[in-house]
């Protein structure tokens, strides 16, 4: 089996999970069989004294489909 890790950033002014959740909902509209999700990075944008937009790095790794090109 081959796996391939891609790096995203997603970013959500509700919270950390809802900006992981858009960053994997986004790639699977291209990707299909994303199994793993890991957050390397959390960040917060700050506007007039408050956290205005929450933004992660995610690592997203897939199996590479079996398929030869002819």
């Amino acid at each position: 089996m081959v796996e391939k890790t891609i790096e995203l950033t997603g970013s959500s002014t509700e919270s950390i999970e809802h900006a992981v959740d858009l960053a994997v909902a986004r790639a699977a509209v291209t990707i299909s069989g994303v199994h793993t999700a890991q957050v390397t990075n959390i960040a917060a944008e700050v506007a007039h004294n408050k956290v205005s937009r929450w933004k992660v790095t995610v690592k997203l790794t897939f199996q590479v489909k079996e398929q030869l090109h002819e």
